[in-house]
């Protein structure tokens, strides 16, 4: 990926949703969503639990499909040929999907296939800043929370994607692990990645290029400086 060279607003747009509707039986949790992501943007978004943020992101990474409207990456259809999601974005759900009773490596090895692909990736610079490889040995049940989400990165990236979609990826972390995972995305979107996330921790809204509230199914944008009570009230 490469340095930022041009205005935001003149950058491609890698993602395009219109009309997204989706939900659990005849209950719709995604009421009509519509969104635009440019290249290098960090997009964050907020509101209450069970506002349907979670919904959102497994629709956009492919693990749910919409009852209708349209997704593009980068102009693709991933509704059309689901390669395009394993191809354009790498995602971190807020539960951890990391298999327990399998070593770092292992849980690695289950993503990167191809011959010198997992080192490729510990030896580049994000791989570095994850500190990966010190962990291959050890099993993932005895990781701490920040470790794993780590390796959950790591494995997120196997087809180095130019979009990150992360739910809640501070979630239950230290203040040290917080701050490292400020670092890891800052990284990424230094490098020119584009990121989803949503969130509630002011060290990650910082990074945000823009601001969004789900509420009542549908997405509106907000002021991106919002925060404590003022950005409360708009749930």
């Amino acid at each position: 990926m490469e340095k930022h060279s041009v205005k935001q607003s003149e950058k491609p747009i890698m993602l395009q949703v219109q009309d997204l509707v989706s939900g659990y039986g005849r209950k719709k949790i995604l009421q009509g969503v519509a969104l635009h992501v440019r290249q290098g943007e960090c997009i964050a978004i907020v509101g209450a639990n069970g506002c349907g943020k979670s919904t959102l992101f497994s629709v956009l990474a492919g693990t749910k499909r919409p009852a209708s409207g349209s997704i593009a990456y980068a102009g693709e259809n991933p509704l059309q040929d689901k390669r395009v999601f394993y191809r354009m974005v790498g995602y971190v759900p807020q539960e951890n999907p990391l298999i327990p009773e399998l070593s770092v490596q292992d849980n690695l090895r289950l993503w990167y296939t191809g011959k010198g692909q997992l080192e490729a990736m510990l030896d580049s610079e994000f791989g570095k800043l994850l500190k990966l490889r010190e962990m291959l040995p050890l099993r993932t049940d005895r990781l701490s929370g920040g470790m794993k989400k780590r390796v959950s990165i790591g494995c997120a990236m196997w087809a180095n994607p130019p979009v990150m979609i992360l739910d809640e990826p501070s979630a239950a972390l230290d203040l040290t692990c917080k701050e490292e995972m400020k670092d890891y995305l800052q990284s990424w979107k230094s490098a020119g990645g584009t990121i989803l996330i949503t969130t509630h921790e002011e060290t990650e809204l910082s990074l945000c290029d823009r601001l969004y509230v789900m509420r009542d199914g549908k997405l509106a944008e907000v002021d991106r400086t919002l925060r404590g009570r003022a950005l409360v009230e708009r749930f």
